[in-house]
């Protein structure tokens, strides 16, 4: 990877308060890139702040939002706009999984899910690429999942989002070619963060053997964003499952799929 390939740019990374988006937030600054953060959760975003101001003389703005809310990406946008802040590296990385049946999953929760791992992406997509493509140059990376490779029972509606996730973002990278901007697709594997917590699934024996930490997953994806790469998965392992699935039958991958998520 590139060491000063990014220095003096700027890097929008949502969901930053923990997990992959805060070691994003810390890869970019060590790379030279000046942050800005954006979460939910202001305390854990000023904490991050002060920790990377203490390491990287980079500037850190953070901005406390929920980017679920349906204006949420064009209030950001506008906000950064207001202050004179050109985002030239988009890191999409906000998002939560629910798991469980999905009939058993109340619509509330799960449309909220939608909002952010979905539209809310889109529509940063949209308005930040606009102005990447203005000037020429910029980098769009999307967080997706080993999960959009397959239908996932148990997580059939992350599944399919995170899959949305892969084929836009892919379908994205080849519209861009030769505007100076890219879009990147990231698919982790289960990586410890707070994602099983949130989605409320004790972790299975599959899950506990295969865990990637976040930095060695941020590397991968900063360093396939930054060879302009169309999509990567993070780790052989689950690259390797991945691939297996196009030559097994599509109703058997929902049978394999279901055997990892409940090997206990």
């Amino acid at each position: 990877m590139k060491s000063d390939a990014l220095r003096g740019k700027t890097a929008l990374v949502t969901g930053a308060s923990s997990g992959l988006g805060a070691e994003f937030a810390r890869q970019l600054a060590a790379m030279g890139c000046k942050l800005v953060l954006v979460a939910r959760r202001t305390e854990l975003l000023e904490k991050l702040q002060q920790e990377i101001a203490t390491r990287h003389a980079v500037e850190v703005r953070v901005v406390s939002m929920d980017l679920g809310a349906p204006d949420a990406p064009e209030r950001l946008h506008e906000q950064l706009a207001a202050s004179g802040i050109a985002v030239d590296v988009l890191i999409n990385n906000a998002g939560f999984g629910l798991h469980g049946e999905h009939m058993d999953i109340p619509w509330e929760r799960e449309r909220e899910m939608l909002m952010l791992d979905v539209v809310a992406l889109m529509q940063l997509t949209k308005l930040f690429a606009a102005d990447m493509r203005a000037r020429g140059f910029g980098y769009l990376l999307q967080v997706s999942s080993v999960a959009a490779y397959q239908p996932s029972p148990s997580y059939a509606a992350y599944a399919a989002a995170k899959g949305f996730v892969l084929m836009f973002g892919e379908a994205l990278n080849f519209e861009l070619r030769g505007s100076g901007v890219s879009c990147t697709v990231l698919s982790p594997g289960v990586t410890a963060t707070e994602f099983l917590q949130v989605a409320g699934q004790q972790p299975t024996l599959y899950q506990r053997l295969f865990m990637m930490q976040a930095p060695a997953v941020v590397r991968t994806g900063l360093g396939a964003m930054l060879r302009r790469k169309p999509s990567v998965i993070a780790g052989w392992p689950n690259a390797l499952v991945a691939w297996s699935t196009r030559f097994v039958p599509r109703r058997w991958t929902a049978y394999i799929a279901y055997w990892f998520m409940t090997w206990a």
